[in-house]
């Protein structure tokens, strides 16, 4: 299979092109849902279509503040050096005024920009959300090939995520990569940007799944090119397996970790798989990671918790859900309103009415939930003795 990385995808909704002929069943899948989402762009009447017109109205641009700008000039020297230009740029507030001091510096004789006054304006323009004079600059760097460092390009990435534009980050990414300059090449922190970009498109499993294919191409190209990874590349993998259903896959990288992997797992760690475990009905093996997780000296989440109580309960496993929700309490984490539905629901179920009357009650007495919660908790029983 070839590992690398492809344009289309990563590509995005609004950059697929819809009238492209779709072969493969994979295209065809994605074929489907961008049409789909551009269908439901459609305006079903009249007078959506003013609001949606206003929507797609480009914002108008600020104006630039041109005695801003010549007091920012009157500070540079003649001859001024790209050291100056920079403290310049970075000492000035206003983007739009750092950007025009960059390209008024560009047509100056004799100057020349140099990493950091590409850095400093790209960050400007970034932080300001001026994405598309920010690509402008970044074009102009990304055409001088001795130009560059990693943490110009990591900066680049950023942005671009930030951005939405993950295939302009992922070319960024190429383009370290093809660098001649050791000091341009991708590091860690590389990939964790682009992990992290692509583990949060996803919106459900069948989108997670999709992008989980390219952040596994990512890793294994990030381990062949001799990058270490960290415990945020680590945790990033087994979210990403949990997220896309490849639990077995999520339980691998966990166990690679402090033999084939330097780091050894986290909190996060045992949080990411305990909730895939759970979500799979794998109860036992969730409560195998755990007390694995306690005795290393981890407090379990609020979520591993609810997700193991809820699992517990739906097994018939009535007692042993109560005495977890009584250690959450003891370790200050907080069950939600859907675990007390499950675990009283289960309690109703497997025992009596009573007793989950009695366990409400105490938790009212212990003031694990609130006069608003137990109503709607009560009321919730008293429908279900009705059915």
């Amino acid at each position: 299979m070839n590992n690398s990385l492809k344009p289309m995808d990563l590509r995005t909704q609004t950059q697929f092109d819809t009238g492209a002929n779709v072969t493969s069943s994979t295209g065809l899948h994605r074929y489907l849902h961008l049409s789909l989402y551009h269908s439901s762009l459609t305006p079903g009447s009249q007078s959506l279509r003013p609001r949606m017109n206003k929507r797609l109205k480009p914002p108008s641009k600020p104006a630039l503040n041109e005695a801003r700008f010549r007091r920012a000039v009157s500070q540079l020297a003649p001859r001024f050096t790209a050291e100056e230009l920079c403290s310049v740029i970075t000492l000035e507030q206003d983007p739009l005024v750092c950007l025009e001091l960059f390209n008024w510096a560009s047509r100056q004789p004799r100057f020349s920009h140099d990493v950091s006054t590409y850095h400093i304006t790209i960050k400007k323009l970034g932080v300001a959300k001026l994405y598309q004079e920010m690509d402008e600059v970044v074009s102009k760097v990304l055409d001088v090939p001795h130009i560059g460092s990693e943490a110009l390009f990591n900066t680049i990435i950023y942005f671009f995520t930030e951005d939405r534009k993950l295939t302009k980050a992922v070319n960024t990414y190429k383009h370290m990569r093809k660098s001649k300059n050791m000091e341009c090449k991708p590091s860690i922190r590389t990939y964790n940007l682009l992990f992290s970009a692509l583990l949060s498109r996803g919106r459900n499993s069948y989108v997670n799944h999709m992008y989980m294919e390219t952040t596994r191409c990512l890793f294994k190209q990030m381990v062949n090119d001799g990058v270490e990874p960290d415990i945020f590349s680590l945790n990033f993998m087994i979210k990403g397996y949990v997220l896309s259903l490849h639990v077995n896959d999520a339980l691998r990288i966990f166990h690679q970790m402090g033999v084939v992997y330097k780091c050894l797992p986290n909190s996060y760690s045992f949080d990411y798989l305990i909730h895939g475990l759970c979500a799979q009905g794998r109860t036992q093996n969730a409560m195998v990671l755990c007390n694995d997780m306690k005795k290393r000296g981890f407090v379990p989440s609020s979520k591993s918790y609810n997700s193991i109580v809820n699992s517990l309960a739906l097994g018939g496993e009535v007692d042993e859900a109560i005495n977890l929700l009584w250690e959450m309490s003891k370790c200050q984490r907080s069950a939600d309103l859907i675990t007390y539905q499950t675990l009283l629901d289960e309690i109703c179920r497997h025992q009596t009415v009573g007793d989950a009357k009695l366990l409400l009650k105490e938790l009212l007495e212990k003031e694990l939930v609130d006069n608003h919660t137990c109503g709607k908790l009560l009321h919730r029983m008293k429908e279900n003795q009705r059915k």
